[in-house]
């Protein structure tokens, strides 16, 4: 297949998968019969205690956390408690903005498959007695098409219910706020201010705290790999959620030996356990030996580790909202989602966002489940040597 039809089928196929399927209308449908019971609501106080609903992974919940420590300085005297999947909980763990972190198995974000049509709806009811039982006066639904979220909101009888004014979503909330497109710390940040009024860029700041602990941990890891304190670092994380994201192990294997040989430097691949085996493939191929931090750190001390390193490289995936919120550097390449309301939040020069040209980029799909991976070449397009160009160019600024 020719490049122009190549495009033209993956536009088509990508339109059909947006389209909403016959068992999700009956499913709104009924949905906007719940939304319309009467539900008792709980009084509301001028500071009363809030929840942040927000079930994604890592790297959106990283970039909610600007909005979150913006509701904390305008909010100093509020109680505000965050619901989030246990796949994301240590993102919050230790921020001092929230009072609390509550987990949750977010039906749609579990990797627990689903046991009946029923559970979902289930869980909604036991989640909204619980939540009822602590009482809330706000939520804000943070993840714009989270329609369950807003139902259990309105379960659990909180008053004030803010987010999106999306067609799943807006007949369960009290506030429903006009979506636009935007990168998603500014999406947070408009749910937020609806409470608290207006803000400007600069409230919005995307940071992770590393703790001196972690950096020693650090510090002791890399000296078993032979690599001083002194050394400088260049971290590669080549996974992410899905294949269609992923580049191929051959070209991380050539950019990994090309910056080790150019840059004096060592390198680390970072990634989680069950990507041991692609790194481990990457590995095999490159001239020189890498370091790998591969399933044996938490969050802290990966932040830690990019916190050190000068240059962080990888797809779109959570690992590189990381790096960019613990000040170092980003070479990330993007395929289906759209960088600009995914990119990493940062100045422009410190955040290089590679692209394909190819024109069903982006198509928003990152599930093409099995449909043959060489129909979706958006990440694999991207140019072994732009990579390299971009990973100099920030390796040679004045951190290094």
């Amino acid at each position: 297949m020719d490049r122009e039809a190549l495009v033209l089928r993956n536009r088509a196929m990508a339109e059909a998968f947006h389209k909403l399927p016959l068992k999700h209308q009956a499913r709104r449908a009924a949905l906007m019969t719940l939304a319309h019971l009467p539900m008792w609501r709980r009084r509301t106080s001028e500071t009363g205690r809030i929840l942040l609903i927000r079930p994604d992974h890592l790297g959106d919940v990283l970039l909610t956390t600007p909005a979150i420590h913006m509701l904390r300085q305008r909010l100093p005297d509020a109680e505000i408690h965050a619901l989030v999947g246990p796949w994301s909980a240590d993102v919050l763990a230790n921020d001092p903005a929230l009072d609390a972190v509550l987990t949750l198995d977010f039906p749609g974000f579990s990797r627990i498959p689903k046991q009946s049509l029923r559970s979902p709806y289930e869980l909604a009811f036991q989640t909204a007695r619980q939540l009822r039982r602590i009482g809330y006066d706000t939520a804000f639904i943070l993840r714009p098409d989270h329609w369950w979220g807003a139902m259990v909101a309105h379960l659990a009888g909180i008053p004030r219910r803010i987010g999106y004014k999306l067609t799943d979503v807006s007949p369960f909330l009290s506030e429903a706020i006009d979506h636009h497109a935007e990168h998603a710390v500014l999406q947070s940040a408009r749910l937020i201010a609806a409470q608290s009024g207006n803000f400007a860029l600069d409230e919005l700041s995307l940071t992770y705290p590393v703790e001196e602990a972690d950096r020693q941990w650090v510090r002791g890891y890399l000296e078993e790999w032979g690599i001083s304190a002194q050394q400088r670092l260049i971290a590669i994380h080549p996974g992410s959620g899905t294949w269609v994201k992923r580049w191929t192990d051959e070209r991380w294997a050539t950019v990994a030996d090309a910056l080790h040989e150019q840059l004096d430097v060592d390198i680390v691949f970072t990634g989680a356990d069950h990507e041991l085996p692609m790194i481990s493939n990457i590995v095999a191929r490159m001239r020189h030996t890498p370091a790998l931090l591969v399933g044996d750190a938490n969050i802290r001390q990966l932040a830690a580790l990019y916190e050190r390193a000068r240059v962080v490289l990888g797809p779109d995936s959570g690992p590189i909202h990381l790096a960019a919120a613990v000040g170092s550097a980003t070479v990330s390449l993007f395929g289906p989602a759209d960088p600009e309301e995914f990119g990493p939040w940062g100045a422009p020069e410190r955040h290089l966002v590679l692209t394909s040209s190819i024109g069903c980029r982006p198509c928003r799909v990152i599930d093409w489940e099995t449909d043959d991976p060489a129909n979706h070449p958006c990440v694999r397009d991207i140019p072994i040597e732009q990579v390299l160009e971009a990973a100099r160019r920030l390796a040679q600024r004045d951190r290094f």
